[in-house]
């Protein structure tokens, strides 16, 4: 095995670091999935996975996806909070895969809140 360099540790801290700015760093759009045990019954395993699929399509870099907990609405999962800086965060209620892809597309990526699934 061949001995690490100097630049090459620097490669290593370097992308280290933005990984975990990526974790760590403030955002101006949090999106938190709901995926208490009840979330997870529903198909928020389902609404992350499109999600995700959506986050890896955009070039913005001020979005984090977190998952959370239970929110006791238990009756309306899987649930999905947007935080928009300077707005009030909005809860989508019983997010499908495709659902959950045009509220990426229309309130996160626009602003254009989706009264509809609220």
């Amino acid at each position: 095995m061949a001995k690490l360099t100097k630049e090459d540790l620097i490669k290593i801290k370097k992308d280290t670091a933005r990984k975990m700015s990526l974790r760590y760093e403030s955002a101006s759009v949090k999106i938190r999935v709901h995926m208490g045990a009840c979330g997870i019954a529903a198909g928020a395993r389902d609404v992350m996975a499109a999600l995700m699929t959506e986050m890896a399509q955009t070039a913005r870099q001020d979005i984090r996806l977190f998952t959370s907990g239970c929110i006791d609405m238990c009756s309306s999962e899987p649930n999905v909070t947007i935080e928009i800086e300077n707005e009030p965060p909005v809860v989508y209620k019983k997010m499908s895969p495709e659902k959950t892809r045009r509220v990426f597309q229309k309130h996160v990526l626009t602003g254009e809140v989706q009264t509809d699934f609220i």
